[in-house]
């Protein structure tokens, strides 16, 4: 193992492999409709109309995993209010026809998933029925904001258009698969931007997301428990079930932090969700942390159907250029437009961290990177980064991580030297 920069995780899901090496029916409209798009973000507008052309819906949603477990809608801008304040608040614990698509690699109807109960189901019957909706189908993308955070294009069809039929899901799966190689591309050029700096001692693990049910089976398709250490994978398999075993009503989101064979720590968030329909029952989430400079590379137009989760992304870019000097949390707040209070309350309900945590991530990759290049002494690094003092730094810092910075210093050279004889 070597030290390396943050890079985007390799592909190996069915959907993706099949991307990579696309040649379907849609792929050259797609590119001719992007191959003017100089922005940092796509036209969702223009994405859906051409979905439109070839597999007619009323309503084209992108709903995405997210670090702090759950679902969410993030594109388009325009879609009913109504709609999207009730899925935030409950039914995407209901939708089971995003997670079987994410959860089988394959596009799926509403009907294919629930069957003879699909007009009893809540999601439909509260749900879409209460907006004018009728039928409903998703096919899979493997990460469409984050990565290792999978999704889903889902579309709704009214009651004058009919269902779904297998033709239009056949479209559906390769016009997602197209998607998803757009996106990524456009998404990757930002990460590699703001993350060419980014230093760690360990390749993390492709997909961030592990989702365990009551039986402890780990749902998500290709993430696979054997790459993780096997005592990171064993600390991880015995909090969820003390998890598990004590869940109640309340649930009690916590920062998971698991130390690999070299002391580093991998940086997890376990959410316990006691009601979860949508997978059948109780589950935990545990997923690993984005790193502070993949954060910084989300901007609000990846957010477009959450009003209020993109006016957060604008603190995000906001810390990382200012962390060194410690901006107070009136500052930041500031930058969204909200009281200190209720920006902190948000932030972390809907990011899945604290902007201290934020802010201390930024601290921690910028001293890594400074202790990587071995130039300058601690007491120096700790200034810059914006630490008290020397004492102050290596305490956070072996917090963060799990070593102290002559240690990780130390690794992080033998790695270097080891990388050049290799």
């Amino acid at each position: 193992m070597q030290v390396s920069t943050i890079n985007a995780p390799k592909r190996h899901s069915p959907v993706a492999e099949s991307m990579s090496k696309s040649n379907s029916r849609f792929s050259s409209s797609l590119n001719s409709l992007l191959k003017n798009n100089k922005s940092e973000t796509f036209s969702y507008r223009q994405i859906f109309e051409w979905v439109g052309k070839y597999v007619p819906f009323e309503i084209g949603l992108i709903v995405s995993t997210m670090p702090r477990g759950g679902l969410q809608i993030v594109q388009p801008q325009r879609i009913p209010e109504t709609m999207a304040r009730l899925y935030s608040k409950q039914f995407h614990a209901e939708d089971k026809v995003t997670w079987q698509a994410i959860l089988d690699q394959k596009a799926v109807t509403g009907k294919q998933v629930w069957g003879s109960e699909y007009s009893k189901t809540p999601y439909v019957s509260q749900f879409m029925e209460l907006i004018g909706l009728q039928s409903v189908a998703a096919a899979p993308l493997s990460q469409p904001v984050l990565n290792g955070y999978a999704g889903a294009l889902v579309l709704f069809r009214g009651p004058e258009q009919g269902d779904f039929a297998p033709a239009d899901l056949e479209a559906m799966q390769e016009i997602a698969q197209d998607l998803d190689g757009a996106i990524d591309k456009n998404r990757q050029q930002r990460i590699g931007e703001a993350c060419a700096n980014s230093i760690t001692l360990s390749h993390r693990v492709p997909v961030r997301q592990f989702v365990f049910d009551k039986s402890m089976r780990q749902l998500m398709p290709d993430s696979d428990l054997d790459q993780l250490e096997e005592n990171v994978r064993a600390e991880m398999l015995k909090r969820v079930k003390q998890e598990f075993a004590r869940m109640n009503n309340a649930e009690i989101t916590d920062r998971l932090a698991l130390p690999d064979s070299r002391g580093d720590l991998w940086i997890f968030h376990l959410h316990p969700i006691k009601d979860y329909p949508a997978i059948g029952g109780p589950v935990v989430f545990c997923n690993l942390q984005p790193a502070s400079c993949e954060w910084a590379a989300v901007r609000p137009a990846d957010f477009q159907a959450d009003s209020e989760l993109a006016r957060l992304i604008p603190a995000l870019k906001f810390m990382e250029e200012e962390f060194r000097r410690g901006p107070t949390l009136t500052e930041i707040a500031h930058t969204s437009h909200l009281s200190p209070f209720h920006f902190h309350r948000r932030f972390t309900e809907l990011l899945g961290l604290t902007p201290k945590h934020f802010m201390l991530d930024c601290q921690i990759e910028e001293s890594k990177r400074m202790l990587a290049e071995g130039k300058k002494p601690l007491a120096e690094v700790a200034s810059i980064c914006g630490f008290a003092h020397q004492s102050h730094f290596t305490s956070r810092f072996k917090q963060a991580t799990g070593l102290t910075p002559t240690r990780w210093r130390r690794l992080a050279a033998e790695r270097r030297i080891a990388a050049k004889v290799m």
